[in-house]
């Protein structure tokens, strides 16, 4: 019997957040291979069920981290063996989820894969912070970018509009220099969320001159989403999942 390998997300942390495909392809699955990025509580929901859990976390600095080349051979090997796989991925798997790298391998092997989209933390964690990304007086446009780019390229960011920037905690510094730079005012709204729509999610409200320092102070170590922008001015307000 063939294998298959279905590639999904499992969304920003909460469980709650999983889709119902994503369950059912759980629940048919022999083999989870699992990022770093996917919740604890998913993770520990997961360790409750009779399947074969493979951690495959690619962070370079972080113990018992894998390769992508090795990540792509071991979904081959288990589909090989005629087991269905989830590649488990935190968020959305096509959204600076490497799912795309993943799907190309697949098809170049011949493997029969299904693409099963998750909650992408983009939206979902500002808004379990009470801010919406758009808004009829505040902002009507989104970039969607990551901490990781090119930090020149940040001159050419926009003045109006929400900023949404993932993997941005170790050069939020940089980035709010870019930013004022490019001609922000210094006095707009940032929100660092740590941890964003589970337990432990913490959100840091500030601006591009003082972020930084708060971020240091409230010790984020965590994942975390950064927003830029005047929306995030109605954290205050829209915030329901306040401590």
């Amino acid at each position: 019997m063939a294998g298959k390998v279905y590639i999904v997300g499992a969304g920003p942390g909460d469980p709650g957040l999983l889709t119902l495909k994503a369950v059912k392809a759980i629940e048919e699955a022999d083999v989870i291979l699992y990022d770093k990025l996917v919740g604890n509580e998913i993770i520990e929901m997961l360790k409750g069920m009779n399947k074969k859990l493979v951690y495959a976390g690619k962070r370079s600095n972080e113990k018992g981290a894998i390769r992508q080349k090795e990540i792509n051979e071991l979904m081959k090997k288990y589909a090989k063996e005629g087991k269905v796989v989830v590649r488990l991925k935190g968020g959305d798997p096509f959204v600076f989820g490497r799912g795309g790298i993943e799907a190309e391998f697949l098809a170049k092997e011949g493997i029969p894969f299904e693409i099963i989209p998750g909650v992408s933390s983009i939206n979902s964690v500002p808004a379990y912070a009470g801010i919406p990304l758009t808004h009829p007086t505040l902002s009507s446009s989104v970039l969607i970018v990551t901490g990781r780019d090119d930090i020149e390229a940040w001159k050419q960011t926009p003045l109006m509009g929400t900023i949404v920037i993932l993997m941005g905690r170790d050069t939020l510094a940089s980035i709010c220099a870019h930013l004022i730079e490019a001609g922000r005012d210094p006095s707009t709204p940032v929100a660092v969320i740590e941890k964003g729509t589970t337990k432990e999610q913490k959100v840091i409200v500030g601006n591009l001159a003082d972020i930084t320092e708060k971020a240091r102070k409230a010790k984020v170590c965590g994942p975390a989403l950064i927003v830029v922008g005047e929306v995030v001015r109605l954290s205050a307000v829209l915030n329901h999942r306040k401590p």
